[in-house]
């Protein structure tokens, strides 16, 4: 078996995090060095970090179509995710108890969910078909006259799927349900205007489009009762205390501009280039299936089970010849759990173990998908002609 470990690296994992943008560090390192004040102080130094914060704040609204007053600074997608669930859960509660979202979440949603419902919150978790995709009919269906919010993601990070979040908004508004989206993978690379989508609360996080990790935000549309998290200070209009991380917020804002100037172009660019994997994984391979929306999916999204391996397996032997993937087949704790979002499509378990996902990037080349296509195919049947799953 070809063994040979090489100094190439070809990232294909884009949609776990981005590598910084040059111009985003140019704009954060004054705020390390020079405006480094805390922006609460009311010296002249606290001001000027304080008005960072503001024109970042204003950046990001912009982004999103929304008012600079809707707009809180989180740790990341994870807090502004845990921020928009319990913080309704919480100031609703006399309102009714019942929470709605779906199988496919990323577990910044699925944990509040889990956690509300061990708190005496009942809680729906909606199954989606075979592309990932939720009915709104099931939505409607779903919600109850104690329905206080609906948490259904924009896009979803394994397999790329979007889903019809405007049709679930107007469900929404129509029986005067919260709702909201994690577009923690969507932003920076689909319309996530928020007046579009017709959400009330939607998270983003900074180091998906090439800003900086532990920073994120959360959209509240006004009027939106939420209740804090964090309780200490008064920072973030009162919805979420702690000393700001004014490097962090520049930056995200820097990487916001960068993602709305060069989107047309980093789209095209990932799309083209995904779908040279996909055509050339397709010609020279049996036996695998590409999951996910064929059209309603993000673009440089490629995710596909690869029958009679195991994903660990192949993402092992795909990293000793330089080719950085991912593999949802196996949780954080290390177990061989298939991935939860892939037995939600239906997916068996077999198979399902077998799961890789290549995200692209604006750092991507044609040569690296290249490489890819050549050696991919070969580790995959040198790995089948050792698999016990084979018939033979």
């Amino acid at each position: 078996m070809y063994m040979e470990k090489i100094n190439k690296r070809i990232y294909l994992d884009y949609a776990a995090t981005t590598p910084l943008h040059p111009d985003v560090l140019e704009a954060m390192k004054v705020y390390f060095f020079e405006d480094f004040a805390n922006p609460s102080s009311l010296h002249t130094s606290g001001q000027k970090a304080r008005e960072a914060i503001e024109n970042a704040r204003k950046v990001i609204a912009d982004a999103l179509g929304a008012s600079p007053d809707e707009i809180i600074f989180t740790s990341g997608g994870s807090e502004s995710d845990n921020t928009a669930i319990k913080g309704v859960a919480y100031a609703l509660a006399n309102k009714g108890n019942h929470i709605i979202t779906t199988k496919i979440e990323h577990h910044a949603v699925l944990e509040p969910f889990i956690f509300l419902q061990s708190r005496g919150f009942k809680t729906t978790f909606l199954p989606v078909d075979r592309y990932g995709m939720v009915d709104p009919d099931d939505v409607k269906k779903a919600i109850t006259d104690k329905t206080i919010l609906v948490s259904i993601m924009h896009a979803n990070n394994e397999i790329g799927t979007i889903e019809p979040i405007e049709e679930i908004a107007k469900i929404c508004r129509e029986k005067e349900v919260y709702l909201h989206t994690d577009a923690v993978q969507s932003f920076g690379a689909i319309d996530t205007n928020v007046n579009r989508l017709g959400v009330d609360l939607l998270s983003i996080s900074a180091h998906k489009f090439y800003g900086p990790k532990g920073v994120g935000a959360l959209y509240i549309r006004k009027g939106t009762r939420i209740e804090p998290l964090l309780h200490g200070g008064a920072q973030e209009m009162g919805k979420r205390a702690s000393t700001h991380n004014v490097p962090g917020i520049v930056g995200m804002a820097k990487a916001v501009e960068l993602a709305m100037k060069e989107m047309p172009e980093r789209v095209a660019h990932s799309r083209r280039l995904r779908d040279k994997l996909v055509k050339s994984l397709s010609n020279s391979l049996d036996d695998i299936i590409f999951n996910g929306h064929p059209e309603n999916r993000l673009p440089n999204n490629c995710h596909i089970v690869v029958k009679y391996i195991e994903g660990e397996a192949l993402l092992m032997r795909l990293d000793q010849i330089g080719i950085e993937v991912a593999t949802g087949s196996a949780c954080s704790s290390g177990s061989l759990e298939p991935s939860h979002v892939l037995t939600a499509i239906g997916i068996p378990v077999e198979d399902a173990r077998g799961s890789i996902r290549m995200t692209i990037g604006r750092l991507t080349t044609d040569e690296d998908i290249d490489y890819v296509c050549e050696h991919f195919p070969r580790i995959v049947n040198e790995l089948r002609a050792i698999s016990p799953l084979v018939k033979k």
